[in-house]
């Protein structure tokens, strides 16, 4: 279940798109078999053309079940669950056995984890329309954070927000709003659902018109509460 929820947030304008060419194609059946119906004159014919508009009836409630559906999941479902819900965690596998040592040296050198450089502004973030302030690229985050910043553009949608493990593109939705906001708090990352590690977080943008516009990516680095 978790894997649908997830598709159909990835893909959500793909599917709003598909659903939209279907119901223009729904609604038309849906209007021709009603006239039909209408100017049926026979017994027989009117109850043909009767059936034939249960049918496209019964088809164009299903569409709106499909697109109230995505609706409900993509907008609020996915926000509402955990982030960890979306990210694996790799499964040890203790039937294999080791082929060869290394030195301390070389076990220190690839154990090692590289610190994020911070920035002036995440890759993709533009002040004034679309920026997180805070936390900043490479911070330490613990505990419930609050993300601040600015989303702001020409016929504004709405926002979400996003994080994926570092150099991983297995993102998952953290937060949602359709407000505009200067300045101020766009959402909040509870870090205690998310395993100790680099991240990447991103703020997408989207306009009325269902468009994505380059994300807002920062890194930040996850680290347990002591």
């Amino acid at each position: 279940m978790v894997a649908i929820y997830g598709f159909l947030s990835t893909y959500e304008g793909l599917i709003y798109f598909l659903l939209i060419l279907g119901g223009i194609f729904l609604g038309r059946w849906l209007w021709r078999t009603w006239k039909t119906w209408r100017r049926a004159i026979y017994s027989l014919e009117r109850e043909i053309s009767q059936r034939r508009f249960a049918r496209a009836l019964a088809s164009n409630l299903f569409w709106v079940a499909l697109i109230l559906g995505e609706f409900v999941v993509a907008s609020f479902i996915v926000p509402s669950m955990p982030p960890s819900a979306f990210i694996p965690t790799p499964t040890a596998n203790l039937l294999v056995t080791p082929t060869g040592t290394i030195s301390v040296e070389m076990a220190a050198t690839l154990g090692a984890r590289p610190t994020p450089q911070a920035a002036d502004f995440g890759e993709g973030c533009i002040p004034g329309e679309k920026i997180v302030d805070s936390p900043a690229p490479g911070q330490e985050l613990s505990g419930i954070v609050e993300l601040v910043g600015t989303v702001d553009i020409p016929q504004f949608g709405f926002y979400k927000f996003e994080v994926s493990p570092a150099g991983a593109e297995n993102w998952s939705t953290i937060f949602a709003g359709r407000d505009v906001i200067r300045d101020d708090v766009l959402g909040r990352i509870d870090t205690g659902e998310l395993t100790p590690g680099d991240y990447s977080l991103r703020l997408v943008l989207t306009d009325s018109l269902g468009e994505a516009l380059p994300p807002c990516v920062i890194p930040i680095r996850v680290v347990g509460q002591e």
